[in-house]
């Protein structure tokens, strides 16, 4: 499996059958971090976790605090792609993990105002 970050006319391929989102809240300054599964045509959400809740934070009945995170299963069933649009207010932006690695997509969100995220073929 392959996921594909677009930005613009710019294609990074990265070779994962998984990788974990995270970024801060903007208004909120507390880490979010999302767990991710790329199958053949769709990504899917796996896990969705923050360190404490606030403004624009909500959470489902259903989290559970395990004395670090607040985790819980996201509702939503497989994605063709998700899209990741620019913050001004947080210029470090989006970080993408898989594979033991970790990048900023801040880079490629330089180039296009959204970044999106789908399965390569």
């Amino acid at each position: 499996m392959s996921l594909c970050v677009i930005a613009g006319a710019t294609i990074t391929r990265i070779a994962t059958a998984a990788f974990t989102l995270t970024w801060i809240h903007s208004i909120e300054k507390t880490r979010w971090e999302e767990d991710w599964q790329v199958d053949a045509s769709t990504i899917r959400p796996i896990e969705a976790r923050i360190e404490s809740m606030g403004a624009g934070m909500e959470m489902p009945a259903d989290a559970r605090f395990d004395g670090v995170w607040w985790r819980w299963t996201p509702a939503i069933g497989p994605l063709p792609e998700v899209q990741l649009r620019r913050s001004d207010s947080q210029p470090q932006g989006w970080r993408l993990c898989a594979e033991g690695v970790c990048r900023p997509i801040a880079d490629a969100a330089e180039k296009a105002d959204v970044v999106a995220l789908r399965p390569c073929d």
